[in-house]
């Protein structure tokens, strides 16, 4: 729990966290939402904007078409975003990574405010693609530098900060979408927060160090993250993980798909981002005025209606950010799962027959917000933190890449197909979602070990059982790969050392 271990999170840390997530995940998040409350009006905009150059007005199926694609679009450009981020971090670092991400922020609000203006539904959509982009680069970057920037014993509390920030994205962006029609002038306050206080904290230490070999620049952002002048327990941690890996590159993707001793890290990370997405919540974001409306609540309570899954979304993950230490991973994510079955259930009862009892459309507004605050319990921000607590240093890019490529695929999935699932199943649509939640937490409880206070070592130990390979095996395979050119790649990794340190601190 963070308040026992409130030694562990200095000013520093807190603004560091708070102000990545500010500019990357609460932007995921408005995103996420922000379409839905002036879906009317945009569609109003395309109908006389179609009207106005054909000259006759578009049929309904189009009309549909369009708006699925308007919506699923911010995917598209996620998984763009999530593909280009791994050299990306590499090159520049996770810091300057979140910083030169918010140029695609502050293009896609320009491009979103001036559609209108231009008549062109195009310019939304391009914008709404380059949105995606940065998203697709920050829900990787974040995570990234929030895992390597803390210490273990809070890295669950300070991962859920990511959740947190979309859930406050997803709020505002009802809020701010509900007096006018695109509502995206906005986005440029959060990414000038991120560039006005961002450069003014540390670079990744774990970066700095195994990646740039730099151990002074190293210290002194243990230092600030940490908030105490003795950091050799930290950066002794640090360099035993390098002890074994220095001469081992960045891995691609599909090295780490090839390595046996991850498999199944893997294979989880897959399923439960996976989940993260095909659960359904995004449904209810994108749609839930719809949804709404067809449980038969007045069209005017409707804006009103769908704060309140916004603030009930803020408050559980909060919630699950205060419990996280405590409870621990597994727990929260499969019990976050189970109920969303649950009222996925009792959801599709109270659509199917509300026309015949004439409190079942409240029970239904009811569901949907249990429905949510059960997604963000665990499976909101949960998946990001084993993503970053399941691999090494040299395999953390990689791994996000293919966390990064199953969300987006997902997310796209779900908002293209959602309108035409909800047309042909009707009141039943949402019953798909829980066979989903139902495989997911399955998976989840034979497999997933728990992670909570465990470092790198005791993890990939957890693992080895299921992946058929010992961790001194694993060991073994670095030592022969170290002694295969163990000269050129010594004097190379002498040359890499900054401002003329030696390498006493790493051999």
């Amino acid at each position: 729990c963070p308040l026992e271990s409130g030694e562990n999170w200095s000013g520093s840390l807190i603004v560091a966290s708070l102000t990545g997530a500010f500019g990357s995940s609460f932007l995921y998040g408005y995103n996420l939402s922000v379409v839905n409350a002036p879906a009317v009006y945009i569609k109003k905009f395309y109908n006389e904007t179609w009207e106005r150059r054909y000259g006759f007005s578009m049929d309904e199926s189009t009309l549909t078409l369009l708006w699925s694609i308007t919506v699923s679009i911010f995917a598209i450009g996620g998984l763009v975003g999530a593909i280009i981020v791994t050299p990306i971090v590499k090159f520049f670092g996770r810091k300057c990574t979140l910083l030169l991400n918010n140029v695609f922020a502050v293009a896609a609000a320009i491009l979103m405010s001036l559609s209108q203006v231009a008549g062109s539904f195009e310019m939304l959509i391009l914008g709404r693609i380059i949105m995606g982009v940065d998203a697709g680069i920050s829900l990787s970057a974040l995570p990234m530098y929030l895992s390597e920037i803390s210490p273990k014993e809070i890295r669950g509390s300070l991962g859920q900060v990511t959740a947190i920030f979309i859930c406050v994205g997803v709020f505002m962006g009802q809020v701010l979408g509900l007096p006018e029609i695109f509502g995206t002038v906005r986005i440029s306050v959060a990414a000038l927060i991120q560039v006005v206080i961002l450069p003014f904290l540390p670079e990744s230490p774990r970066y700095l160090l195994l990646e740039k070999h730099n151990t002074s620049k190293a210290e002194k952002a243990f230092q600030t993250f940490l908030g105490k002048e003795d950091v050799s327990q930290e950066v002794e941690e640090v360099l035993a993980e390098s002890r074994v890996q220095r001469n081992t590159k960045l891995v691609s993707v599909l090295q780490l798909l090839r390595t046996r001793a991850v498999r199944w890290q893997v294979i989880t990370v897959v399923v439960t981002m996976g989940c993260y997405q095909l659960c359904g919540l995004n449904a209810i974001w994108y749609y839930t005025n719809n949804i709404f409306s067809e449980a038969g609540i007045n069209r005017e309570t409707i804006p009103y209606v769908t704060l309140s899954t916004g603030a009930v979304e803020t408050l559980a993950a909060v919630s699950s950010g205060l419990v996280i230490e405590r409870l621990g991973r597994r727990p929260l994510l499969i019990g976050g799962f189970g109920l969303m079955i649950v009222f996925f259930a009792v959801l599709t009862v109270s659509l199917t027959l509300q026309n015949n009892v004439s409190w079942l459309p409240y029970l239904s507004i009811f569901c949907i917000l249990a429905i949510i605050a059960s997604f963000c319990i665990g499976p909101g921000g949960i998946p990001f933190v084993l993503t970053g607590e399941f691999f090494q240093q040299s395999q953390r890019p990689a791994a996000f890449m293919v966390a990064g490529t199953v969300n987006w695929l997902s997310n796209f999935a779900v908002g293209l197909l959602f309108p035409f699932i909800q047309s042909g199943l009707q009141t039943y649509c949402f019953l798909v979602f829980a066979a989903i939640c139902f495989a997911g937490a399955t998976y989840l409880f034979f497999v997933l070990p728990e992670t909570k206070n465990k470092t790198l070592n005791e993890i990939s130990l957890a693992f080895a059982k299921r992946n058929k390979v010992s961790l001194e095996m694993q060991e073994m395979n670095h030592y022969h790969e170290e002694r295969k050119s163990s000269a050129e790649q010594e004097s190379n990794f002498t040359s890499s050392v900054d401002n003329g340190e030696t390498k006493q601190a790493i051999v």
